[in-house]
């Protein structure tokens, strides 16, 4: 229901942005407007093909970075929300230092605002204890429409600072994502039936499935507490997922679900202020002029 309902929404908002590049009011206050169109065609000069690689690459890591961040209810719609209330946020502040040189970003508040809106019922019924699951279909769906409007909107590094968490959370994943370390089928947090609490998932594997490179991975984690490592005498090789949710539950200990969920987004929430920092202020140490 909630895709049927973002799609009308879409479709309204397009219609209305249309008739507004059509009018002579919007041209003379937003003059880059009625250019954008053209802005986005095949025969725009990007850079070359390795934009085009990179868009691939953008699309294929937000839609993956929020699927993989997940586990918890209403962790996957929260977190989608932070990100779209974060790229609104600088939306409105490129539109307001400069209203007629970001038509892109007007074009990404179309996306985003509809977007949010339906997120925000969507985390309503979502959050725990949920009435409604999002599973896989949402998470491709939310990171697919941050990709497109951070390429539409040229201001896809911006965009990848607001997903700070999702990108720490990637690279700590990559042992188990790329079976250098075993990786169970679910590393969600595991549900203490007598506490009724989360506990930090695990995955137990004998030493002879360990590579090469698997055996020297093993002791960096356990040196810098990344992960929480354990073996018997038979070789049986204990091991904490890689995962931020997990590393969470390590450092604040057995939590329920909901308020696992409102600490992990309260570090999205803080991620978002760090990236605006970076944005707008260590930015200027880079580039001669921030827009």
């Amino acid at each position: 229901v909630c895709m049927y309902v973002y799609v009308y929404v879409f479709l309204v908002c397009m219609r209305a942005c249309v008739r507004l590049f059509r009018t002579d009011a919007c041209s003379c206050a937003y003059p880059h407007l009625s250019t954008h169109a053209r802005s986005l065609s095949p025969t725009h000069p990007h850079s070359g093909v390795l934009f085009y690689v990179y868009m691939g690459m953008l699309a294929v890591f937000c839609t993956n970075a929020i699927n993989i961040y997940a586990g918890v209810n209403g962790i996957e719609a929260g977190q989608s929300l932070v990100i779209a209330l974060s790229v609104i946020s600088h939306c409105a502040i490129q539109l307001v230092r400069a209203p007629t040189e970001n038509s892109d970003s007007l074009m990404a508040l179309v996306f985003l605002v509809p977007f949010a809106a339906v997120t925000s019922a969507l985390l309503f019924h979502n959050w725990c204890p949920a009435r409604v699951f999002v599973g896989d279909t949402f998470c491709y769906f939310a990171g697919m429409t941050f990709a497109v409007v951070g390429i539409l909107g040229h201001f896809s590094k911006t965009l990848l600072l607001f997903f700070l968490p999702q990108t720490f959370n990637f690279i700590l994943s990559l042992p188990q994502l790329f079976r250098l370390v075993p990786c169970p089928r679910h590393r969600m947090p595991r549900l203490n039936p007598k506490t009724g609490l989360l506990e930090p998932s695990v995955a137990i594997f004998p030493r002879s499935e360990l590579g090469r490179i698997g055996s020297v991975i093993l002791p960096i984690l356990r040196i810098t507490r990344l992960a929480s490592v354990s073996e018997t005498a038979d070789g049986t090789i204990t091991m904490s997922n890689l995962t931020i949710i997990t590393i969470a539950l390590r450092l604040l200990g057995p939590r329920q679900e909901g308020r696992l969920a409102f600490s992990l987004l309260a570090f999205q929430v803080l991620c978002s202020v760090l990236a605006f920092g970076i944005r707008y202020g260590l930015a200027a140490i880079v580039y001669e002029k921030v827009q």
